[in-house]
């Protein structure tokens, strides 16, 4: 099985976004280096869970260090053409390097036997970045996440434009 290490050290660009209308959207998390682009599939669970582990983790390297204090600049959080397809997650870590003073998120990710060659690939990519432009991430996935559809109050699943059959109304209304 082919097996590829990438090492964005330090990323220009790091984002979460979406592409398609609510219920249907594919969630990326898209990095870059240079003329390096690189757009892996991951699912919403997957955006959600790294904007909090990334939170939880600057928390933390605030109580241990001493608090940073971020310059103002604007951080680019827009997804880039091309968007490969190609990849999509399997696993997401994260770590820190006191040395250099940058996260690093790790994605796995993985490229299914028929799709090119016949054989699995994976992929393992190593998104470097500041502090400042993971607390920006982070507050960004959370809006991209949030951003779907709204969810029922009664039962908590997702309810689509044409309307939600709810079970727990035992079928008698839908809710809009």
């Amino acid at each position: 099985m082919p097996y590829e290490v990438l090492d964005l050290n330090p990323v220009t660009h790091i984002t979460v976004g979406t592409v398609g209308p609510p219920g249907r959207r594919t969630f990326f998390l898209q990095g870059s280096q240079g003329n390096r682009l690189i757009s892996l599939i991951i699912e919403k669970e997957h955006a959600y869970a790294l904007a909090i582990g990334i939170q939880e983790l600057l928390e933390r390297l605030a109580q241990e260090r001493d608090a940073e204090e971020w310059a103002e600049e604007p951080v680019d959080l827009e997804l880039k053409e091309p968007l490969d397809t190609r990849y999509r997650v399997s696993q997401l870590g994260l770590g820190y390097d006191e040395r250099t003073d940058r996260v690093v998120i790790v994605a796995e990710a993985w490229r299914q036997q028929g799709e090119g060659n016949g054989e699995d690939e994976v992929l393992v990519v190593r998104f470097w970045a500041t502090r400042r432009q993971m607390a920006a991430l982070s507050e960004h996935a959370l809006n991209v996440v949030a951003a779907g559809r709204p969810t029922c109050p009664m039962c908590g699943e997702p309810i689509d434009p044409q309307g939600h059959f709810c079970p727990r109304r035992n079928g008698h209304a839908t809710t809009e």
